[in-house]
């Protein structure tokens, strides 16, 4: 006895095989690849916006000049109220002899 002509069934595969990705038309369905090509793109896309905002860290030597411009602006700034004390002062001198000149008249 013959046994009947059948097509041979593909076993199914626990991890998914390639034949069972495969449509009628014998294409690979390549649909269920969207969410994962989605998400590595997202993923990438998030690595690139940090690493372009990441800060760069200046130059050893503008660093160095920056350093050095605000010790010049802080003794200048001393300077400043070091000539407003002896302003304040003489003008307290110039008060007071206008005002003796004042009662002495």
């Amino acid at each position: 006895m013959r046994r009947p002509a059948c097509r041979p069934q593909l076993k199914p595969d626990p991890l998914g095989s390639a034949a069972s990705a495969l449509t009628a038309e014998g294409r690979l369905d390549l649909k269920p690849l969207i969410p994962i090509v989605a998400i590595i793109a997202f993923a990438a896309i998030k690595i690139v916006r940090i690493a372009v905002n990441r800060p760069v860290s200046p130059p050893a030597e503008v660093t160095a000049r920056v350093e050095e411009l605000e010790r010049v602006v802080q003794s200048l700034q001393q300077e400043l109220a070091e000539t407003q004390e002896r302003l304040d002062f003489a003008e307290r001198l110039l008060g007071k002899a206008r005002e003796e000149r004042r009662i002495g008249s």
